[in-house]
């Protein structure tokens, strides 16, 4: 892949700075092996979209250097475009869920090390209506789990944060009426959680697609028809053990295009955002885009 101009986009306060601290010594290390480096910072909601718009048709490579919402905000750029840069993550956030699906160090440095390495791949992206996401979509216990998280938990427990708040939130049943349709399966009852997955990786741990593959054309599905602690548990440690939960609570399967209604709407958490509702149509974008990996496929 040629590659003569690499954009570098970066949020300062990814890592409470620390990715920030380390930008001298990532430029370095890029521009040793990329003709031109170009940096941008951004500094609220919006910046990291505008950047791409003024590079769209002049950059070969963005990097995008920061947390989840960095990366879901740059993929909400990129993917629409009809001829896209290719596209690197180095990781400043507590999950970095998408980073470790494509194997990528979580040590910024080594991060860019493996970037310049140029092992370019072409990766799945999935696509819901309004939105783009490269590693899951859900509703039910997943998006309640990530509204409750305090943010002084997160400060303190990092990634085990996202599970001791999905805990807390499975005490109160908050289950829907739910309506899917794919070619593969049909579903309509009670539901506690739907969970669509691109990458293996949810809160840093491999918890409930360990075997997902970011280059078959194909998004992993789970619904969890009841709300019960018991079930919850099952599926974790299953996924955990790197196997398929078998519980008659727990449904699981594959497709590349997944119809959803809801009674209540229900509000979609994509990739860590939560900006729209239900209904949704979600379908997978086979080797959308380019993206270069580490150590692929990471080890469960």
């Amino acid at each position: 892949m040629n590659i003569n101009r690499v954009d570098l986009i970066i949020n300062p306060k990814a890592g409470n700075g620390r990715l920030h601290e380390q930008l001298d010594n990532i430029v370095a290390q890029l521009e040793a092996y990329f003709p031109a480096v170009n940096v941008y910072e951004t500094h609220k909601p919006g910046d990291a979209s505008d950047y791409i718009s003024e590079l769209k048709g002049k950059t070969d490579f963005v990097i995008g250097a920061g947390g989840d919402g960095t990366i879901y905000e740059l993929i909400n750029s990129l993917a629409p475009l009809p001829e896209r840069p290719a596209f690197g993550i180095i990781p400043g956030g507590t999950c970095n869920d998408f980073s470790r699906a494509l194997g990528i160090s979580q040590n910024p440095l080594e991060a860019a090390k493996q970037i310049c390495e140029k092992d370019f791949r072409a990766i799945d992206v999935g696509q819901c209506d309004h939105q783009y996401f490269l590693n899951f979509w859900g509703i039910g216990l997943i998006t309640q789990a990530s509204t409750n998280i305090n943010p002084k938990m997160k400060e303190s427990f990092g990634r085990l944060s996202y599970y001791l708040s999905a805990i807390q939130s499975i005490s109160e049943d908050r289950s829907f009426q739910l309506k899917l349709e794919s070619d593969e399966c049909a579903y309509e009852g009670d539901a506690a959680m739907v969970l669509i997955g691109n990458g293996p990786f949810t809160g840093g741990v491999r918890a409930f697609f360990p075997q997902s593959d970011i280059e078959d054309g194909k998004l992993e599905v789970l619904i969890i028809e009841s709300n019960r602690f018991q079930t919850f548990w099952d599926m974790l440690r299953s996924k955990m053990m790197n196997a398929v939960p078998n519980s008659e609570d727990i449904l699981y399967f594959q497709s590349n295009h997944i119809k959803i209604e809801t009674l209540p709407n229900q509000t979609i958490d994509c990739d860590g955002e939560r900006d729209y509702e239900t209904p949704s149509t979600i379908r997978v974008l086979p080797g959308h885009i380019q993206m270069p990996v580490g150590n692929y496929p990471p080890h469960p």
